[in-house]
């Protein structure tokens, strides 16, 4: 674990987990845990190459290729066992930033979209920015695990739904979705004729035991009519270097999805993120396979702790590097449990209604940091309900 045991000096970087803790929490003693970025270094094949390029001195115009491709084409067949064909790439900023764009080019105002909730905060804005409909599907969760209700997903699709934003694997609920669930929400959305817009950026933050199924993967039909979004961004920790890509193998939708981009002037990438991709998926395996143990380790850790608590649950955990706690029992209305948390606990976490209204007496805690800060941020919380309730 030795790459993974030190936090970078952070401070004085533009960091928003960081440098943003006072304006967000109103103390700068508050041990932030809540963005989806890691304070982990990357992978060094990827700093090495990083350095090259910016060594070289020219930051031109830049395009991808077919070594780039074969690349990210190499890295989903080894790792998620699926054979995608270069021609279906298109490449954008960001995830986001491509769900975005596919709301626009495959629905008209009015139209209703469909979500599962508690979910990853920008989907609610994917729907209400566009002047959509948004329609619900709330996860169950039953024996402290989240699970579909299908009979709700059923009915919901049957109200004229034309596309549903899938967050495989789930973030906040930390599910990774079986084959089992993945076929049965491809074959109701095929059912009526609904777009898929799969978001899977988690797909490689992957616990044992469990495997990600890319919804796309499944067959030609159901990849027809999905639109896989990708990235190494969150595996890697490469976020701000804003480099992802869509799987869209559907030549018509690829087309239409493309004209829109250029539109909006998205017509290249970052020239660093096209170097920073190339570098991960070529070099960076053996870096994931050590992040993976200590992100299992943590998640353990923090499972550990708060297992002979009464005030709050730790929601298992399949993937992703983010927890989420079920702090119902604590008896608090969700603002005084988000004030207790920063002012009392000195901990900064996600606050669980953002994600919606099923978030409502939940947090969401990262973990992909060293070991000892998992630990004292832990410690912090189990130190002030001691203290404090």
């Amino acid at each position: 674990m030795s790459l993974f045991e030190n936090v970078p000096a952070r401070f004085g970087t533009r960091s928003v987990k960081w440098d943003l803790v006072k304006s967000l929490y109103g103390a700068d003693d508050v041990l932030p845990m809540w963005v989806a970025d890691m304070d982990f270094t990357a992978p060094k094949p990827v700093i090495d190459a990083l350095t090259k390029r910016v060594q070289h001195g020219v930051f031109g115009y830049t395009f991808t290729d077919p070594p780039l491709h074969k690349s990210i084409k190499n890295w989903i067949k080894k790792r998620h066992d699926w054979d995608i064909s270069a021609s279906s790439l298109l490449f954008s900023p960001g995830v986001v930033t491509t769900l975005h764009m596919a709301v626009q080019t495959f629905t008209s105002p009015n139209d209703s979209i469909l979500i599962q909730t508690p979910v990853y905060p920008p989907f609610y804005d994917l729907v209400k920015k566009h002047d959509r409909q948004l329609i619900t599907n709330s996860l169950v969760l039953k024996n402290n695990r989240y699970e579909i209700d299908f009979v709700d997903f059923e009915e919901k699709l049957k109200t004229g739904v034309k596309a549903f934003i899938f967050c495989n694997p789930h973030n906040p609920v930390g599910r990774v979705w079986s084959k089992s669930e993945v076929e049965t929400i491809a074959n109701l959305c095929m059912k009526y004729n609904v777009l898929i817009l799969s978001d899977e950026i988690h797909a490689d933050l992957i616990y044992q035991g469990n495997k990600h199924i890319p919804i796309g993967s499944l067959s030609e039909k159901v990849n027809a009519m999905t639109i896989t979004c990708m990235s190494p961004t969150k595996t890697f920790n490469l976020a701000g270097l804003q480099v992802s890509y869509a799987i869209v193998p559907d030549q018509n939708m690829r087309e239409k999805l493309s004209e829109f981009s250029q539109k909006q002037g998205l017509t290249m990438l970052n020239t660093l993120g096209i170097t920073a991709l190339d570098a991960a998926y070529s070099e960076g395996e053996p870096w994931l396979d050590e992040l993976m143990t200590v992100l299992q380790h943590n998640r353990d850790l923090v499972t550990e702790a708060f297992k002979n608590r009464n005030e709050i649950s730790i929601i298992e955990t399949e993937g992703t590097y983010l927890i989420w706690m079920d702090c119902r029992n604590m008896g608090l209305i969700h603002n005084d449990l988000k004030m207790f948390m920063q002012e009392k606990a000195k901990v900064g976490l996600n606050d669980g209604i953002s994600f919606g209204d099923d978030g409502n007496g939940f947090m969401r805690m990262n973990i992909a940091c060293p070991s000892a800060l998992v630990e004292e941020g832990t410690n912090r919380i189990i130190q002030a309900l001691d203290n404090y309730l």
